[in-house]
């Protein structure tokens, strides 16, 4: 099964619950957050937009909490997001309750809940990358200080939530479409900062998915929306096809008139075909770079986002000899890839061919074990699917090269001993 989140409007820590509940997780497994922390979660629905949509709310049902930080980061509702509407509950919001702790504490917080051990891995690597990004954003110790975001018992409600409902509802993949972060401003405990905040452009440089901005002036994506999803989900640039078998929409707390403000999510098996994914493709002419600079355009130019380059040789005026360098690139990163192709190639201008799309297979690395003559060799093999049915199978030179180097074996013999065992036929030929 795969869960594709819509991004258009951001996501948030209640938004991700709700979209997830929605979608059919159990909310029974939220139950052991709830003994353990002093908080509830309270589940109903509001419509934005004129779509019905899962609300949820963690609600403080302990006493008043004097750690309780009144300078919560990221907006004055739960998660960051503006809160429009009252709640009649004897309970206080849990937002900022509970003490702030440092990330250790944290960890130490989530293995108490006697969760299933994948669950406790998953919601730990979520808190590490929440508070690797805020360390990064202050300058400080990654495991001394402490961090807000990465403390309160909201934040624990939210993503050990979220973990142990994506848990419940065992997707094969997770992925999402680019993340919508809103416009303006937003207030901050130590001022007031542009939106994205800073630990959500730090998160979104450890994560697979993009950013864009818009459509409202808002913060639409939260630091902990964003490190649920920079852990859990891959990025994809538009819906991928799906057979769909359930969706839900997740609410936001604040209503814009345009705009439904919701996180859906779309649950299924995939159609067996193509994804259909936007492009555009950039290109320019060079007659006087270097070897080594389009040697190394390759890897230059998928750091800053490209999915593709190519660099062909070709004349030019007064039949000088030149290079023609294409690039296929998401729309989104159009402009960063030309500026870095600029950069590293000193071209006077950058041509982009506008929008299309390509057609692309579903693929994963899966990293293999080789044994040889008693040692063990990890080698990463790439899989591609359409569907189920996987039709390609492709080793990684450098791992196999290194491995060749190590136990005189050709490289073909350790491309074909890894690529045969992802198949399952052993080395003899023969299916194991």
């Amino acid at each position: 099964m795969i869960l594709s989140f819509d991004g258009r409007m951001g996501a948030s820590g209640d938004m991700l619950l709700g979209a997830l509940l929605a979608a059919g997780a159990d909310p029974a497994v939220l139950d052991p957050v709830e003994a353990a922390l002093d908080i509830r979660y309270d589940v109903g629905t509001a419509t934005r937009c004129g779509i019905e949509a899962t609300d949820v709310t963690v609600l403080r049902t302990g006493g008043d909490d004097d750690e309780a930080g009144g300078d919560h980061s990221h907006g004055d509702g739960p998660d960051g997001h503006d809160s429009e509407h009252a709640h009649s509950h004897s309970q206080g919001h849990a937002e900022g309750s509970g003490p702030h702790r440092t990330l250790p504490e944290v960890v130490e917080v989530v293995e108490s809940l006697g969760l299933p051990a994948g669950v406790v891995a998953d919601a730990t690597r979520t808190f590490e990358l929440l508070a690797e990004a805020e360390a990064a954003v202050h300058g400080t110790d990654l495991t001394e200080t402490t961090f807000h975001e990465v403390g309160t018992d909201d934040a624990i409600a939210d993503v050990v939530g979220a973990t142990l409902l994506l848990a419940d509802l065992s997707p094969d993949r997770v992925v999402t479409t680019p993340l919508a972060t809103g416009g303006g401003t937003v207030e901050m405990s130590h001022g007031v900062y542009p939106v994205p905040a800073p630990a959500v452009v730090e998160l979104a440089e450890r994560a697979d998915w993009s950013l864009r901005g818009g459509p409202v002036e808002a913060e639409l994506l939260t630091p902990t929306g964003a490190a649920i999803l920079a852990h859990a989900a891959d990025g994809v640039g538009s819906l991928p096809s799906l057979d769909v078998a359930t969706s839900g929409y997740g609410a936001g707390d604040r209503s814009f008139e345009h705009h439904p403000n919701v996180l859906r999510v779309l649950a299924g098996e995939t159609t067996g075909d193509l994804r259909r994914e936007r492009v555009t493709v950039l290109e320019t002419h060079l007659d006087d770079a270097t070897p080594e600079a389009l040697g190394g355009l390759q890897e230059t130019l998928a750091e800053a986002g490209a999915l593709d380059v190519t660099v062909l040789p070709t004349t030019m005026k007064k039949s000088r000899p030149g290079h023609l360098v294409k690039v296929v690139v998401a729309p989104e990163n159009a402009r960063r890839v030309a500026r870095r192709l600029a950069a590293e190639t000193g071209t006077l201008g950058v041509r982009e061919h506008g929008s299309g799309h390509r057609f692309v297979a579903d693929r994963e690395h899966q990293t293999i074990a080789l044994d040889v003559d008693g040692d063990s060799f990890d080698v990463s093999v790439k899989v591609a699917r359409i569907g189920e049915e996987v039709y390609d199978v492709s080793g990684e030179f450098d791992d196999a090269l290194a491995v060749a180097r190590a136990t005189d074996l050709p490289v073909r013999a350790v491309l074909r001993r890894a690529e045969r065992t992802v198949r399952g036929v052993d080395t003899d030929g023969t299916d194991t």
